[in-house]
């Protein structure tokens, strides 16, 4: 049921859990990832969500592409899901437990991380910077969770500010209120504002010219937040079964066949990172049938589906905006995969303005 590539797209596993990957052994379970740019190349990161093991391991690739080095950038942590890039170049991992902490990490390994208490001590989903602003986004990855707003007392420096959580119904003009206690030391953050907005799931999310996209992981919804207007809408709901499918990719060398076939079911669940310096996204994750489409300029087009239970995590487009980063993680009985990281180059500005 595979397809080809499209046009001008080529596919390859560029890491694989338990392997060396430039001198590092590849993590379990890869979740969250980013691309940066490193003088004539770049460097991509993967947050590993493994309990008590987790982390941040680094991939610095050459000008053509062909891996330079990996190394660790955050060790000893637990269950790190989503990330997001700063615009001072650092990549902030939150830790997906009830009192989980957002780690600040130097992608090119020169600086220890840093825990950013401030920042809210909850079962982290994503985050992502509104630099105009001078804000950070984070979404909470409980049922019942929330959307918060960081501001820093000193935008660059993440140590001290305030976390607000946001109020107020879909479709009509929201509002934030302070969180008394960021780290939790009376009751969850997500009780403490008792007019707090509820979203299914809160996963990784993006930022482009004012608006905010973020995935409820629960219920697969896609929703967007225009910062200008105050306003929180909608952008992609659900696919339903039988309904139109995401063209399918190519087995890439050394995937199972079936990660290129067509699906059909729910759809995505997790924001990535932007495409630079465009301002798309892709997103993936969320229902039986994985799902990643890429967003740009309003639109969402669909790019890739992979069933049976296999995931898809860490989607982040490199600094030219020609290859695609992202995790592939098997089903969790007894298939014998392995989870993979893999790289897709090819004309994607060309796709979605097609």
């Amino acid at each position: 049921m595979s397809r080809g590539l499209p046009p001008g797209f080529i596919g390859r596993i560029v890491a694989s859990s338990g392997e060396r990957a430039g001198g590092v052994v590849w993590h379990a379970a890869p979740d969250g990832g980013g691309c940066f740019p490193d003088g004539d190349g770049w460097i991509y990161v993967s947050n590993c969500a493994l309990p008590l093991l987790g982390g941040v391991t680094a991939l610095r690739f050459a000008p053509d592409g062909s891996l330079r080095s990996g190394y660790r950038v955050l060790s000893g942590a637990d269950r790190n899901g989503a990330g997001a890039a700063t615009p001072w170049d650092t990549w902030l991992s939150g830790e997906r437990t009830p009192h989980g902490t957002v780690f600040e990490c130097d992608p090119y390994g020169l600086r220890a991380p840093m825990p950013r208490l401030a920042m809210g001590l909850f079962t982290h989903g994503g985050m992502v910077c509104d630099p105009g602003r001078g804000f950070v986004y984070l979404t909470e990855q409980e049922p019942d969770g929330c959307l918060y707003r960081f501001r820093p007392d000193d935008w660059g420096d993440l140590t001290t500010g305030v976390l607000d959580v946001m109020t107020g119904a879909p479709g009509e003009a929201v509002e934030w209120e302070p969180v008394p206690s960021p780290a939790a030391s009376r009751a969850p953050v997500r009780d403490q504002v008792k007019e707090a907005r509820r979203f299914a799931g809160g996963g990784a999310c993006h930022y482009h010219d004012g608006v905010l996209r973020f995935v409820g992981e629960d219920d697969g919804r896609i929703w967007a937040y225009d910062a200008r207007s105050e306003r929180l809408h909608v952008l992609h709901a659900p696919s339903t079964p039988g309904g139109p499918a995401a063209p399918g990719l190519a087995e890439i060398p050394g995937v199972p066949a079936h990660l290129g076939a067509l699906g059909t079911g729910n759809a995505p669940g997790a924001l990535g990172t932007p495409t630079q310096p465009r301002g798309g996204s892709t997103t993936a994750g969320g229902g039986d049938d994985e799902e990643v489409v890429l967003v740009a300029e309003g639109r969402v087009v669909p790019f890739l589906r992979m069933p049976d239970g296999w995931t898809v995590t860490g989607p982040s487009m490199s600094p030219a905006g020609d290859r695609l980063y992202f995790s592939c993680r098997p089903p969790a009985e007894g298939s014998g995969a392995v989870p993979v990281t893999v790289e897709i180059t090819g004309p994607f500005e060309d796709l979605v303005r097609a």
